[in-house]
This record gives structure tokens, sequence and C-alpha cells, in this order.
């Protein structure tokens, strides 16, 4: 392995360590405090995060699967059909934003991208929803609180994105 390859698993690897470490310690920090930081979406804070860092696609879609499976599997925590949703919600975003940006603004495409993948998860939570296999609000994150993490992180990418 070359130095630059190993050098940029490195990264990828350090990454994705502070992705699931940030992933793992909201639900402690919002305990601790009392303020509710799963507002803040950390999941997509997370994927999106280490895309925005290691611009490696394909390892944020690692990440946008495992995630919501390795906080079920430690905590039970989202349940079951739901961490499916958010799986699925992520690694939309993921691949649309990986498609979106070659062909406009890094921060466009991903606003772009949360929003549409907001609007499947929201199709699909309500199919689940009216099948009978998940009791949940279709909502229950404020859209205004959604759009201010949508915002926040596409002005993320508009800054970041192109920088080295």
């Amino acid at each position: 392995m070359s130095v630059i390859a190993r050098d940029k698993a490195v990264g990828i690897g350090l990454t994705d360590a502070a992705a699931v470490l940030f992933v793992f310690a909201v639900p402690a920090l919002s305990h601790l405090t009392s303020v509710p930081f799963y507002l803040l979406d950390p999941m997509r804070m997370a994927v999106l995060g280490a895309l925005l860092f290691s611009k490696n696609w394909k390892n944020a879609l690692v990440l946008a699967l495992a995630l919501p499976l390795f906080s079920f599997a430690v905590s039970g925590h989202p349940v079951y059909p739901k961490f499916l949703l958010i799986a699925a919600e992520l690694s939309v975003n993921v691949l649309l934003f990986a498609w979106l940006s070659r062909k406009m603004n890094a921060g466009i495409a991903a606003f772009v991208s949360i929003l549409l993948s907001k609007v499947l998860y929201y199709g699909f939570k309500a199919a689940v929803l009216s099948a009978g296999l998940l009791q949940a609000e279709l909502i229950s994150t404020t859209i205004w609180w959604q759009l201010g993490v949508a915002v926040g992180l596409s002005a993320a990418f508009a800054g970041l994105w192109n920088r080295r």
C-alpha cells in the first residue's frame, strides 16, 4: 500500500471513528444536559460530516447503513422499522449528493439531497405507520428544526467542499 493510500485510509478511519463516537455521545449528552441534541439529526450530521471531510461517498454510504444498525444493536434505538427507514434515508441522501454534486454547487446539492431524502423518508414512514408496523407520529421533529439542520449542513458544504 502506498503512503498516500495508507494516509487516506487512516484519515477515513479516523473520520469514521469520530462519526460513530459523535452519534453515540449525543444521547448521553442529551441526558446529562437536558438539551435535546437529537433534534439536530446527529446521524445525518455524522454521515454528511464524514463525507465533507473524507470526500469519499462510498465510505459515507457505509456509514449511512451502519450507524442506524449499530445504534439499534447497541441501544435498541431507533426501533426496528425506524432504523431501516433512517438507513434508507441517509443512503439516499448520500447517493443523491454524489450525483447532484457533479451537476451543481455542493451547497445546493447538499440541500436538495437532504430535502429529497426527507420526502422519501416521510413517504415510507407514512406507509409503515399505515401498515401498523410502527407506533409513532409521522413528524416528530418540527419542520423548522429539520430545515435549520438542512441549511446549516448545506452552508458547511458550500463553504468547505472545494477547499483543500
